[in-house]
């Protein structure tokens, strides 16, 4: 082991533990060992099996479903590193569970993305590391700080190995146009927006397209899917407007039952995306899941050695504005 790194410690909570693995073999560390279990009544135990003193302890966990328990096995192993003296603790989270409640936007609701950064900070967490916010004003809701990276870099390279001929970018909706633009401006490819109203939690129906994509494929990006509404009835309308192939490189696919039972009655030629959660098999639907522990590992290993992590987001001598 590299005497640079003899200090990094790299911990895993139960979310995510083959992409832990991954991104300590990147580094060049073992994967540190710790006992994570339940208690009969729910409660979980967390105990690190070797000596944290004064190290540089980074604990991954994707706050994915089950989100709360996952979210509070999280916690409680970030004060147990803090508590087993722990010189700094930082989160990593690659995918940033109730981030879509960011703002109150109706009356009587929790800013519960804010809640979650206070429950982070209290427990004990000295830095966030994370991926793709849904809300990119969610670092501001830290006192502590936080390096938002972004799997675009992952994703253009992938695409770069594809025929997809006279490609269109689209984004499925109003709010992730500037994640769209980022694509189209990265791959030198058109750009276009599916205008959508959602009916609830559940559905939502897209109304027409700003955009020319007739006999041209078509990669739909977005930051999250969980019922492959929004993604699924973008495909529907992309189709009707006359595009040929339809793509969708999404970076995390949090998918539920209703989902997957959607993605297969698609127009999706391919769902793309990333190991920032597990992914399930979708039985009839092409899924290819890119790998984000390089990425991770990268910034985990400049954030340890004091380092710039801003070369993370280039591509190509391309900078990418988030």
């Amino acid at each position: 082991m590299n005497d640079e790194y003899k200090l990094l410690k790299i911990f895993s909570g139960r979310a995510n533990p083959a992409l832990a693995t991954k991104i300590a073999q990147y580094v060049g560390i073992p994967l540190g060992q710790a006992t994570i279990s339940s208690f009969p009544d729910g409660e979980t135990f967390v105990k690190f099996n070797e000596n944290i003193r004064g190290r540089d302890v980074f604990i991954v966990q994707p706050t994915c479903p089950p989100t709360n328990h996952n979210l509070m096995e999280l916690l409680i192993m970030i004060d147990a590193a803090k508590r087993a003296s722990a010189a700094r603790v930082t989160a990593v989270i690659p995918f940033y569970g109730y981030a879509r409640q960011d703002r109150k936007d109706q009356p009587r609701v929790s800013i519960t993305a804010k809640l979650v950064a206070n429950l982070l900070v209290a427990a004990g967490a000295n830095r966030v590391l994370a991926m793709d916010l849904h809300a990119q004003q969610i670092q501001g809701f830290f006192d502590i700080p936080v390096d938002h990276l972004t799997a675009v870099p992952v994703f253009y390279k992938f695409l770069e190995t594809k025929n997809l001929l006279d490609l269109v970018v689209v984004s499925p909706d109003v709010g992730g146009i500037k994640m769209a633009s980022t694509y189209s401006q990265l791959l030198g490819k058109g750009l276009a927006l599916v205008v959508k109203k959602r009916v609830d939690a559940y559905h939502t129906e897209a109304d027409f397209v700003v955009g020319d994509v007739e006999g041209k494929d078509v990669l739909i990006v977005d930051d999250l899917t969980e019922t492959a509404g929004t993604v699924v009835s973008a495909a529907t309308i992309l189709k009707k407007m006359g595009a040929r192939r339809i793509y969708a490189g999404i970076s995390h696919a949090v998918l539920n039952q209703i989902g997957i039972g959607r993605l297969r009655n698609s127009h999706l030629e391919e769902l793309i995306t990333t190991n920032s959660v597990p992914v399930p098999v979708v039985e009839g639907v092409r899924v290819t899941v890119l790998d984000v522990a390089p990425l991770l590992g990268e910034a985990i290993k400049r954030i340890h050695t004091g380092m710039s992590v801003t070369s993370l987001f280039e591509v190509d001598g391309k900078k990418i504005n988030l």
